[in-house]
């Protein structure tokens, strides 16, 4: 993380296989991991957040159905934030 950078989700619901694999390639592009189907996250300043955003929104353009979110966290919202991460499948009894 570098000074003025921070903690960005995109979370999208894109129906289009298509336009969402190229959301997907767009989020890896800025540096950002993907960690669900349809989000990502990694630290980007407010100016690589918004043009990121415009990227994505130039992907789904005005005729497709889909929705895109591009969300910044302050540090202290991020250190507050109740996340459980299980690497690997528990094995079963």
């Amino acid at each position: 993380m570098l000074p003025g950078e921070l903690m960005t989700y995109v979370i999208y619901d894109i129906e289009s296989d298509k336009v969402r694999g190229k959301v997907m390639e767009v989020c890896k592009d800025y540096g950002l991991e993907h960690i669900q189907f349809s989000a990502f996250c990694g630290f980007l300043s407010r100016n690589k957040g918004e043009e990121l955003f415009a990227r994505l929104c130039e992907k789904l353009g005005d005729k497709l159905k889909g929705k895109i979110i591009v969300q910044a966290v302050c540090d202290r919202c991020r250190k507050e934030a109740l996340i459980k991460v299980n690497e690997a499948e528990a094995p079963t009894p």
